[in-house]
C-alpha cells in the first residue's frame, strides 16, 4: 500500500503538529527502508513472480525480520523512543510509533497471505491486491483524505512550500500509476536497490515542513 502509507504520515501531523513531516513519512516508510538492506545482505527474500496478485509481481518469500509483527513493534519502540528521548514530546513520539506499526497494519491489508507475526510463523493477509479496482479506491481514497488533512492544516511559508508539496503529491501519485501500470522488474537486486530511494522521501517531506506553518 504505497501511498496508503504516506496518507498516513500526512494525517499524522494534525495530531502531532510540532513533528517534522520527514520523520512522520519515516516512520511509516521505515519497514521499507529496512527491508531493501536485509534483501541485499540475503537475510530476506522476494522474487519476481508475475502474476502473484493483479497488482504487484512480486513475491515476499521471507521477510520476519522487517516485516514481522514482533519486529515492527521493537523497530516502533526503537525509533518513538529515541524521538521522545530527544524531544520529550509524547504526541510526537505516539504518532511516530504508531506510524511504524500502521505499515504492517495495511501491508496486511492489501497483501496476500505472506505478512509473518514472527519468524517461522504462519502468515496473514486479507489480499486487497487481488482485485486492481478496490485497490485503486482504497489507496487513492486514503491518499485524498490524508493529503487533504496536511495541506488545510499548514499554510505555505513561500513558494517553495506550496510547490515543494504539490510536487511530491504528483510525483508519489506517478509513481503509484507507473507501478500499476509497468512492466515486472527486471530482478529482485533491482527491486531493492530501487527501494534504497525511498530514503528520499523523509528528506523531501522534512523540507516541505520547514515552509509551512501549522494552523491552530
Amino acid at each position: 500500500m504505497f501511498i496508503g502509507h504516506f496518507a498516513v504520515a500526512f494525517a499524522s501531523k494534525r495530531a502531532a503538529p510540532r513533528t517534522s513531516l520527514g520523520l512522520l513519512v519515516a516512520a511509516v516508510s521505515l519497514l521499507d527502508l529496512i527491508w531493501p538492506i536485509l534483501v541485499l545482505g540475503g537475510f530476506e527474500v522476494v522474487r519476481i513472480d508475475p502474476g502473484n496478485t493483479v497488482v504487484t509481481p512480486l513475491d515476499f518469500v521471507s521477510y520476519p525480520y522487517s516485516h514481522g509483527l514482533i519486529f515492527v513493534c521493537l523497530w516502533a519502540a526503537i525509533f518513538a523512543g529515541a524521538y521522545y528521548a530527544t524531544s520529550r514530546y509524547w504526541q510526537g513520539a505516539a504518532m511516530i510509533g504508531v506510524g511504524v506499526i500502521s505499515h504492517w497494519v495495511l501491508d496486511v491489508v492489501s497483501h496476500r497471505p505472506d505478512m509473518p507475526l514472527y519468524p517461522g510463523s504462519a502468515r496473514i493477509g486479507l489480499g486487497l491486491w487481488n482485485s486492481m479496482a478496490a485497490t485503486v479506491i482504497v489507496e487513492g481514497s486514503a491518499f485524498a483524505l490524508g493529503a487533504w488533512l496536511y495541506a488545510t492544516g499548514t499554510r505555505a511559508n513561500d513558494r517553495t512550500g506550496r510547490w515543494a508539496w504539490w510536487s511530491l503529491v504528483i510525483l508519489l501519485l506517478g509513481i503509484y500509476a507507473g507501478n500499476l501500470a509497468g512492466s515486472p522488474p527486471p530482478s529482485a537486486t533491482a527491486v531493492a536497490a530501487l527501494a534504497l530511494a525511498a530514503g528520499l522521501f523523509p528528506l523531501w517531506a522534512w523540507w516541505i515542513d520547514r515552509h509551512r506553518t501549522v494552523l491552530q
